[in-house]
């Protein structure tokens, strides 16, 4: 990617939501309460390790958005912006324009993990995001390089939990 001053990137994938109706996705499918509580922390931790964003983009996708605005109440951004090129199988990859600075991305498996893979030219499905599941990226002199992949539980526990 263009671009000589450093930039980074970090890929949140939504938190548990509500089970799938006969088996297929649903837009509006929100956070469970347990998901709600886990995304919360996870958020909190990332605050608490000085992770701050320039702007956060988000799936419309309710689950995801509903993770978007846990991430803004922590205090991870303070500008949200909604982008249906972060839907299930968008095209993820026309979002990043060159920038520099620090810019998050709310979505889902496996469009993330296979972002992060294609700037990291890794395979297809090498890297995996958990629900709530964070992914850190760090552009400098055009190259990506893994700052950061994160389980929730590792998150949690490193707060106490």
């Amino acid at each position: 990617m263009p671009g000589s001053n450093s930039a980074e990137l970090v890929l949140l994938r939504h938190g548990i939501a509500e089970p799938r109706q006969a088996g297929r996705d649903h837009p509006d499918r929100p956070l469970t309460a347990a998901g709600r509580q886990r995304t919360q922390l996870v958020m909190a931790a990332l605050v608490q390790r000085g992770l701050r964003l320039d702007r956060l983009l988000t799936s419309p996708y309710r689950r995801a958005l509903q993770t978007a605005e846990l991430a803004l109440e922590a205090g991870l951004s303070s500008a949200l912006a909604v982008d249906e090129r972060l839907e299930p199988g968008g095209a993820l990859e026309t979002v990043l324009t060159p920038f520099d600075g620090a810019i998050g991305l709310v979505g889902h498996e496996p469009d993330l993990g296979d972002l992060a893979c294609g700037l990291l030219e890794c395979p297809q499905g090498a890297l995996v995001l958990k629900k709530a599941g964070v992914i850190q990226l760090r552009r400098s002199a055009g190259q990506w390089q893994l700052q950061a992949l994160l389980r929730p539980a590792l998150l949690i526990d490193e707060l106490g939990c």
